[in-house]
């Protein structure tokens, strides 16, 4: 075989491998803002579905993340143990579990304020090339989805 057949393999023609990296860039530069309130970038999000909504199921948290609950349980129950959230169960039924924001979680939401526009400035792309990157972004993730 020549090495032509194997450009496949090169990655430089991986489209995974900038997404990777540049999502680890992009979440690397929340760090000092997130260690200073004891936060992870995992529970920053969870944060922004709870404070736009609060009072949801685990799957709709797990929905709008694109997470799996295996993945989103134990961190749901170290955030409880923080003091930031409360995990009940449904009334109606109990195999659903609700999570509820504590005084404590809702307050976060206004020390986390400032955190998009810190970030906005450190990543330098036009408003067109990032409303391009969200939009095709999105692309991706609604694909996804419709195939499962």
């Amino acid at each position: 075989m020549s090495e032509n057949e194997y450009d496949c393999l090169r990655l430089d023609n991986q489209l995974c491998f900038p997404l990777y990296a540049a999502a680890r860039k992009v979440t690397g530069k929340y760090t000092p803002y997130f260690k200073e309130l004891g936060l992870t970038y995992t529970q920053y999000i969870v944060f922004m579905v709870l404070w736009e909504k609060d009072n949801v199921t685990v799957s709709d948290i797990c929905r709008r993340l694109y997470l799996d609950s295996g993945t989103l349980t134990p961190l749901l129950k170290k955030m409880e143990e923080k003091g930031w959230l409360r995990r009940t169960r449904s009334q109606d039924d109990e195999r659903i579990v609700m999570i509820t924001l504590t005084d404590e979680g809702r307050a976060l939401r206004g020390r986390c304020r400032e955190i998009p526009a810190a970030i906005g400035r450190c990543i330098h792309l036009s408003q067109k090339d990032a409303a391009d990157l969200y939009r095709i972004l999105y692309l991706i993730l609604e694909q996804e989805e419709q195939e499962q």
